[in-house]
């Protein structure tokens, strides 16, 4: 069974109509669906599968306590470092989903750190990911560190910076 890692940016609380239909092949193929439990995208996309009354859905959550399951859907708990926090924290369940999909599905702002991460754990274990870029209102294709930096081509320069120096 093919598996799509769906996840993105949590200034992206609502999609538009390519997006709902990006999501609505995902379920017409029958993939399993990996999403995480941040409130942004994850919990839209939560939402909308929810709305679907798609069942096949896991949500991976770092530490102890998933933030958000809509579905009540089953859930993957991904063990963190003790001491570990921030984004570091959360980082630990996107590279267990990186690592489980065989897709993946971002739906960035053009800004987001975390989501970029997300492409770049994917590219770096030869899986294909579409990106929505919200900004741009497009979809690009992402399956190489060649696409990576065509992708940040697309954002502003002071954004680019400042994903740039975040550790990955």
């Amino acid at each position: 069974m093919n598996s799509v890692f769906v996840a993105g940016s949590r200034m992206i609380g609502r999609f538009n109509d390519q997006v709902r239909e990006r999501l609505g092949n995902v379920i017409a193929c029958s993939y399993r669906v990996l999403v995480g439990d941040a409130n942004g995208a994850d919990k839209a996309v939560q939402s909308f599968l929810f709305e679907w009354r798609y069942d096949d859905v896991l949500v991976f959550c770092s530490g102890d306590k998933c933030r958000n399951n809509v579905g009540a859907w089953p859930t993957q708990r991904v063990e963190v470092p003790y001491g570990m926090t921030g984004r570091a924290f959360y980082t630990c369940k996107d590279i267990k989903m990186a690592e489980n999909a065989d897709y993946g599905l971002m739906l960035w702002d053009g800004k987001s750190a975390g989501t970029m991460n997300n492409v770049f754990e994917l590219v770096k274990r030869g899986k294909k990911t579409l990106v929505w870029l919200s900004p741009k209102g497009v979809f690009l294709s992402v399956s190489s560190l060649r696409d990576i930096e065509v992708l940040l081509s697309q954002c502003a320069p002071d954004d680019r910076a400042e994903i740039r120096k975040k550790p990955a």
